[in-house]
């Protein structure tokens, strides 16, 4: 992956510095090669300190890593390629709301307060939307958990007042690079299982039900009316996600929640197309919710990820004149997977 270069003269000038905090997945790591790329010194703050600048049990360290820094950028955030059991729903919650809630703090009490903070959030805060597609201006907030653990992320992330600080949350859609969605779903493609999702019966449950203070939806989760495969798939190349970082950080009238998600959005029967097509598999079993399910229960995953239909759109970026390198669905599982 390539990127231009970022003219850093005079040399004698010192690089200015990126915070960037939870880098130790698919996009951190992308990222801060990016960022070195593009004329930045990186600091880093996670869970290990072997690995990191400083740690989240450490605010003082992170309030020093702050202080001073052109650019903050957080990804930090438990998986959730998991099983929504209690203690997940709640690690899930705290790795969030609680690291965005010490780094507004931090840049809070700054003396010199980035000027840029980027705050990784979520294209799943939107419903499911089978009738119309959903932007930031216009988009409808879903209900359920993971949608409340995006409404409290994003509320955490712009509370108070950081005058001198600009904030973007990024709404990304499912991204698409060296990461656990799409290995998972490419994984299914080889062994060919790798046919359409269907939503249909299978028995309710309470591991959708809302979290926090502001708990919404219903507590027994029965799911969505059938999709036969059509369910919308808003995805975006990791690629994609880079060069929107880039964009943002370089124009200043972005601010507040912008949706990170390639406009030509796919349906689930499409993207499972293109994964068959990938992995040169021609046959692809469709998955029934029922067998859906139970192959989830086996991988310790939720079937959210591939049932509920995401039909976002990047309206502001492409409004402020963005362009999206990856919009074809089969050329990017091809240039990822092969």
């Amino acid at each position: 992956m390539s990127f231009e270069p970022t003219d850093t003269s005079p040399t004698s000038a010192p690089k200015p510095v990126a915070v960037v905090a939870g880098a130790s997945g698919f996009i951190g790591g992308e990222l801060l090669n990016a960022l070195s790329t593009w004329g930045y010194t990186t600091r880093t703050i996670g869970r290990s300190p072997a690995s990191a600048d400083a740690t989240w049990d450490r605010p003082d360290l992170i309030a020093e890593l702050i202080d001073g820094a052109d650019l903050l950028i957080n990804l930090a955030g438990r998986s959730v390629g998991c099983r929504y059991t209690d203690a997940n729903r709640q690690v899930i919650w705290d790795s969030r709301v609680d690291t965005t809630r010490t780094l507004n703090a931090a840049v809070g009490a700054a003396s010199a307060p980035p000027r840029l903070w980027i705050n990784s959030s979520t294209a799943t805060i939107y419903r499911h939307a089978m009738d119309r597609p959903q932007t930031e201006d216009d988009g409808d907030i879903g209900e359920g958990f993971s949608v409340d653990i995006a409404k409290a992320w994003e509320k955490e992330f712009f509370s108070g007042s950081l005058p001198a600080t600009r904030r973007v949350a990024l709404r990304m859609a499912i991204v698409l690079g060296d990461g656990a969605a799409l290995n998972m779903l490419a994984t299914a493609a080889r062994f060919g299982a790798g046919g359409a999702q269907h939503e249909g019966r299978w028995f309710p449950h309470r591991r959708y039900r809302g979290i926090g203070p502001e708990a919404s939806g219903p507590t027994i989760w029965r799911g969505h009316p059938p999709t036969h495969g059509r369910q919308r798939f808003s995805w975006v190349h990791i690629e994609d996600v880079l060069r929107a970082i880039r964009f943002i950080d370089e124009h200043e009238e972005l601010s507040g929640p912008i949706n990170v998600s390639n406009p030509q959005v796919s349906d689930n029967h499409s993207l499972m197309k293109a994964l068959r097509k990938a992995v040169r598999m021609p046959i692809g079993v469709p998955a029934p919710r029922w067998l859906l399910e139970t192959g989830m229960i086996v991988l310790r995953q939720e079937s959210e990820l591939v049932l509920k239909s995401r039909w976002v759109l990047p309206a502001r970026l492409e409004a402020a004149g963005f362009d999206f390198k990856w919009t074809d669905i089969e050329a990017a599982t091809k240039q990822l997977l092969c």
